[in-house]
């Protein structure tokens, strides 16, 4: 039986992804043994093309190559994984969606300099694009949940990843609540899979691990609005990580108890 082909690629975002899977050390061994890996322009020179089982993409989508690139890798894969916080929400590249004004934003920092290698867009996750099969979030990814998962993924198993909140993880290790000292905390709204890192330090969640699959946005909304936080504090804050998605869902929540006010 025939080694899964596997590729890694990344697009708009700081490649802390792609480090983080070299980070794996010992086992990175094991990972290049069970699988053929045409693809890793930070792991290996012969890079090529060819037929995929398992693409890994790093990165939002901001330009028309890099759009290119990913129809192409997206056809010649049986499977696409975003990995990482900007391939799975966009990233905070991508928290001014859907506000308009990104002509205005580009022009601050290109001026009117002549862009010619490729059109820019406004970043968006990979699953804007094409299907995603399957989202490994983190900023950047936890080596351990990626081993895991990955472990399954080229066997032909699905991998089971964390749907609860990073407040779980915060009870396994008997973190006091940082949300009831009055600090803004993202994590009753973020995926778990990060240790609880922050809260454990005594930081809030910032929410860099991207929205958890059963959002309970009413309640935090409501929560935060209690300790004195304004709407667009709390929408800002949100959409850092969580994407224009869940900071749709706060300003539609918003809108609806204004009304009823």
């Amino acid at each position: 039986m025939s080694s899964p082909k596997v590729g890694f690629y990344g697009f708009t975002g700081c490649a802390g992804d792609q480090l983080m899977v070299l980070n794996c050390e010992d086992r990175l061994v094991d990972l290049f043994g069970a699988t053929e890996i045409l693809s890793f322009a930070m792991a290996k020179s012969d890079n090529h093309d060819g037929e995929l089982d398992v693409a890994f993409v790093e990165g939002s989508i901001s330009t028309e190559e890099q759009l290119e690139h990913l129809k192409d890798i997206r056809k010649r894969s049986k499977m696409l994984v975003a990995i990482g916080t900007c391939a799975c929400w966009g990233g905070p590249q991508a928290m001014k969606l859907e506000e308009g004004g990104y002509e205005e934003r580009y022009k601050k920092v290109y001026g009117n300099a002549s862009i010619e290698l490729s059109k820019a867009f406004e970043a968006q996750p990979v699953d804007a694009f094409v299907k995603v099969e399957m989202k490994i979030p983190g900023c950047p990814i936890d080596k351990t949940e990626f081993l895991s998962a990955v472990t399954k993924v080229v066997a032909g198993r699905h991998p089971y990843l964390y749907k609860f909140p990073v407040c779980t993880e915060c009870k396994w290790k008997e973190n006091p609540c940082i949300l009831t000292e009055g600090k803004f905390c993202a994590g009753p709204l973020t995926k778990a899979g990060c240790g609880a890192v922050c809260p454990s330090h005594n930081i809030p969640c910032v929410g860099c691990w991207g929205p958890t699959d059963d959002l309970n946005v009413s309640a935090e909304y409501n929560l935060l609005r209690e300790k004195g936080y304004d709407v667009d504090e709390i929408v800002k804050k949100i959409k850092k990580f969580g994407g224009a998605g869940v900071a749709k869902m706060v300003k539609e929540l918003s809108a609806k108890k204004e009304a009823k006010k």
